[in-house]
């Protein structure tokens, strides 16, 4: 057991996790929800996970999501009444869910601890990147499935195991059908709806370059050539400039980004590093006050958390196609 799981359990959450310990994911799911097809396979019962099994039993009724891409994942498919605590926001939820979302309690601003997170007690913790189930996070999973308590991690994140390779929009909807197939719901309208944007993206042409700026001063942390900011760049028609690097973001030095020389920089913009924050920093020093995007003033700001893989990527996508254009960047196919 680990330091935090050191102070006694509430006797109903002890019950309850024996009983969901039993059901597999012990929940009821509505009744006349479709059921997707297993993930795992014809007549699977359990889906592999970053390397771990997860039980698909009765649909999850109390589900703790850690980050917005968990949250806003069930939001879209219709399960925000199954959250009982959500943590770790990285912005606001957009304004068709947040209606929703203003009932669903807040845990922890940041990454909740085990002891919160079992005093709910949940049948899944849904977490968007895989340290967030951890001894020092919200719980070892293979703890957690001892309790009853079932882990899953949106899969664009895995790094232990399965870790994926460079992001697909099929790996993206693989996510979405995965996760309804442990809900029992049905993905068809989602995914319909997801399709039918992506479809409908107009690409710049020309292949402007745009550096990914996520976070950082003295070295930037930045997208890089296998995860979710290269595929929104490449789907809006935009040139990486470190898309030769491995890994979904890393480090780039400014030197290399200044010899890239970019026409476009896009900004991501979180409470912990606002995209406003970002553009006053390349505007003051200088050295990349003279980066031509800076000069030009060709700033594209994405939301943190539209930033990572998921419900909103395809959105994520198409309003860099949109504002590349408003800038300037391309022309219409």
């Amino acid at each position: 057991m680990s330091r935090i799981r050191s102070r006694a359990i509430p006797a109903l959450a002890l019950v309850s996790l024996a009983a969901a310990a039993l059901a597999g994911c012990a929940a009821v799911t509505a009744p006349g929800s479709p059921a997707s097809p297993a993930a795992g396979g014809a007549g699977a019962d359990t889906i592999r996970n970053c390397g771990v099994e997860v039980p698909i039993g009765r649909a999850p009724e109390r589900v703790v999501t850690i980050k917005s891409t968990s949250t806003e994942m069930l939001l879209a498919l219709g399960l925000g009444d199954r959250i009982v605590g959500s943590a770790f926001a990285d912005g606001p939820v957009p304004e068709r869910w947040a209606a929703e979302a203003a009932d669903i309690p807040v845990l922890s601003e940041q990454v909740p601890g085990e002891e919160a997170v079992l005093e709910l007690e949940p049948d899944l913790v849904y977490a968007g990147w895989e340290s967030n189930l951890g001894a020092e996070g919200a719980g070892d999973r293979a703890e957690l499935q001892a309790l009853g308590v079932a882990g899953y991690v949106s899969p664009a994140a895995c790094r232990s195991a399965d870790v994926p390779g460079p992001l697909g929009f099929e790996e993206v909807f693989r996510e979405i059908e995965e996760v309804a197939t442990i809900f029992h719901a049905d993905a068809e309208p989602l995914l319909a709806e997801q399709r039918a944007e992506l479809a409908g993206i107009e690409p710049v042409e020309g292949a402007p370059t745009a550096l990914w700026y996520s976070s950082g001063g003295d070295t930037p942390y930045v997208g890089a050539g296998e995860g979710a900011p290269q595929l929104v760049l490449e789907t809006a028609g935009l040139e990486n400039i470190a898309s030769d690097v491995e890994g979904a973001w890393a480090s780039l030095g400014w030197e290399s980004i200044i010899a890239a020389d970019p026409d476009a920089i896009v900004v991501v913009d979180a409470s912990w590093s606002t995209a406003a924050s970002k553009i006053a920093k390349l505007e003051a020093d200088p050295a990349t006050r003279e980066l031509s995007a800076v000069r030009a003033g060709n700033y594209i700001v994405v939301p943190f958390a539209a930033s990572e893989a998921g419900v909103r990527t395809v959105e994520a996508a198409a309003s860099v196609a949109e504002q590349s254009r408003e800038l300037g960047l391309g022309r219409r196919p």
